[in-house]
């Protein structure tokens, strides 16, 4: 899975990390680290430091870069340097920015994840500087302009923590880090769902919605449950129609119908996730497309479209055999 999704829970699909060999600069002013400017920046910005002045990166602004730096590479706190200056809006807390990146584990210098710069995996990111999880990166792109690339330094503090991220080989002492290339800043999401109701059709979970986030409370009938994948839709919204393949930002909420207990909920977590609808389980893609913007959806999931293929989850939260739940709003598509 992408590691921007490591923090983003059950909802994306478990694939492994191709682990890329990143390319060696081939000219001397390849070698040549980034400048570490911050020009055009609002003061107050991420400052760049010796780490991130350290990473070399060559290439033109929309091409895959040629990126080198001497490992171990690790600091105290986050550092971001500007490569390459755009001149499109400036990304601002809170906001949803499109991005092109690569990643590399500062300590050993291998490379973790990439998106290969071709414009067709590019991945949206929230940018949340509250968050305690992965905050280093929002910090990396808030202030960021679209058109910019940065290369930046995100210490275990900031990143993964102690823990680490084992499937990665991250044990919690590695500072990763980031080139990327700040394609866009997003259209705001809607902050609920938002529209007509729509009736629960019999046999579905009651749905009740908190009123001032509009979370849910899920009740599960005392009952067995339903052979085949359910779809209802609570409200229906009015904005543009997901496609298969997009990308989509939503809060759910998901619970285990043979357990009764919730495994896991952007609600809880504070902030929506956002994703393409070919990253995630076949019945949570099946619920969003064909669904507006706007519209909340209560999806019933049989395992063979959930987690059953998969055995369940890691965690024990979801067996094999299990039914799962979820409640979703859709807060936007591109």
């Amino acid at each position: 899975m992408p590691i921007l999704d490591r923090y983003r829970s059950f909802l994306v699909r478990r694939t492994p990390i191709a682990l890329l060999t990143a390319g060696l600069l081939v000219s001397l002013a390849a070698c040549t680290p980034g400048d570490g400017t911050t020009d055009g920046a609002p003061e107050g910005c991420l400052e760049p430091g010796d780490a991130s002045q350290a990473i070399g990166v060559d290439g033109p602004a929309g091409a895959a870069p040629e990126i080198t730096f001497e490992a171990p590479l690790d600091a105290e706190s986050t550092q971001r340097s500007l490569i390459l200056e755009g001149d499109g809006a400036r990304a601002e807390d809170g906001d949803t920015v499109l991005i092109e990146y690569t990643v590399f584990n500062g300590e050993t210098g291998d490379e973790l994840a990439s998106t290969g710069f071709t414009g067709e995996n590019a991945e949206a990111f929230p940018i949340d500087t509250a968050s305690q999880q992965l905050v280093g990166f929002s910090l990396l792109l808030e202030c960021a302009a679209a058109g910019d690339r940065i290369a930046g330094v995100i210490p275990p503090i900031d990143g993964f923590g102690e823990a680490g991220v084992p499937e990665l080989q991250l044990s919690g002492t590695e500072s990763l880090v980031f080139v990327i290339d700040v394609v866009e800043i997003l259209d705001a999401p809607l902050d609920r769902a938002e529209g007509a109701a729509g009736e629960l059709p019999d046999g579905f979970p009651d749905v009740t919605l908190a009123d001032d986030d509009g979370a849910p409370t899920i009740v599960i009938p005392d009952e067995a449950p339903p052979a085949e994948f359910g779809l209802a839709v609570l409200i229906q919204g009015e904005g543009p129609v997901v496609d298969e393949g997009a990308e989509v930002t939503v809060h759910y909420t998901g619970i285990n119908w043979n357990t009764g207990e919730v495994f896991d909920s952007s609600w809880q977590r504070g902030a929506p996730a956002t994703f393409p609808t070919s990253g995630v389980i076949p019945g949570f893609r099946d619920a969003l497309v064909g669904q507006a913007v706007g519209s909340q959806v209560i999806a019933i999931i049989p395992p063979d479209l959930g987690y059953g293929p998969q055995g369940g989850t890691p965690d024990g939260s979801i067996g094999a055999e299990d039914t799962i739940v979820f409640v979703v709003d859709i807060l936007g598509t591109r």
